[in-house]
């Protein structure tokens, strides 16, 4: 079944200000539409129930990368493709780059944006895990000012998140380190190619005379929302690189999550791979 297209209403306002206007005067109501890469697939299977856009595609105060001594700011529009091809990204973030390489074919990096990807809050999307780990910041703007949120905490619920009816997500900050930091990443599917994750795991490590100094650990695909695996982290946080933290860390993270069923998988499965894909990490720090 297909949508009826002229139940569907698309403005397009010419910059920031005046989409602010339109969430404003009617909160609720309008929603943004970025790149659509999602939502046309929902229009076209008949699927989508809302019924307002508001197309901020050609907002310019929404796109560009900007790069300073302390961070890299991607504007919410920035694209799969461009983030592949920003440098800095590629030498300090590859994770980043990684899950925007396996996100789709090329039409939809071309297409789909980072943001969109952050506010259409699907557990399986690629990049959340890669950005949690990297500890991003989202900024929230509206009519009353802007406010930058750590991501982690961003997503409250299955497609809940902190941002209001009246605000846009207008950039992702990711904070730069002076430490060289180890980068694991893996998206586990169906196939190799174009396939939307059964579990999707980032992590970083800043390894000391063989001691873990500092870690990220992030899943995608087994909760409602993008995780931060905090528990674990605390139990390898300090420890050496043997097996016995190995060990401790997986019966931490084996209580730690709850994964979900669904059509791509079970929950069973989802457990063994998130503790074989830990395991796998570690192993590759101690290496």
């Amino acid at each position: 079944m297909r949508a009826y297209i002229p139940s569907y209403q698309l403005i397009t306002p010419p910059s920031l200000g005046e989409a602010l206007d339109v969430l404003t005067a009617e909160p609720g109501i309008w929603r943004p539409f970025a790149g659509g890469t999602d939502l046309m697939v929902l229009l076209e299977a008949g699927k989508l129930p809302h019924k307002n856009y508001l197309n901020i595609w050609n907002i310019k105060e929404l796109r560009g990368i900007e790069v300073t001594a302390s961070h890299v700011a991607l504007g919410a529009l920035t694209t799969y493709t461009e983030v592949q091809q920003e440098k800095v990204l590629r030498e300090e973030f590859p994770m980043l780059c990684q899950a925007a390489s396996e996100t789709g074919g090329l039409a939809i990096q071309n297409r789909g944006t980072l943001g969109g990807n952050i506010v259409n809050a699907s557990p399986a999307a690629d990049s959340p895990p890669a950005l949690l780990a990297y500890d991003a910041e989202v900024e929230l703007v509206s009519l009353k000012g802007a406010r930058w949120v750590a991501y982690h905490g961003f997503h409250t619920g299955y497609k809940q998140m902190i941002i209001r009816p009246d605000e846009l997500l207008t950039r992702i900050r990711l904070p730069r380190r002076a430490e060289k930091v180890q980068h694991y990443y893996r998206k586990v599917g169906t196939r190799k190619a174009q396939a939307i994750s059964k579990i999707c795991f980032a992590g970083t490590a800043l390894v000391r005379e063989e001691k873990i100094e500092d870690l990220r650990i992030a899943l995608g695909s087994i909760a409602p929302v993008p995780l931060r695996c905090v528990k674990t982290e605390d139990a390898l946080r300090g420890s050496a690189l043997n097996q016995s933290a190995i060990d401790r860390a997986m019966t931490v993270l084996a209580n730690e999550i709850v994964p979900i069923d669904d059509i791509r998988s079970t929950s069973n499965y989802r457990h063994q791979v998130s503790l074989n894909l830990l395991e796998d990490f570690l192993q590759q720090l101690s290496a």
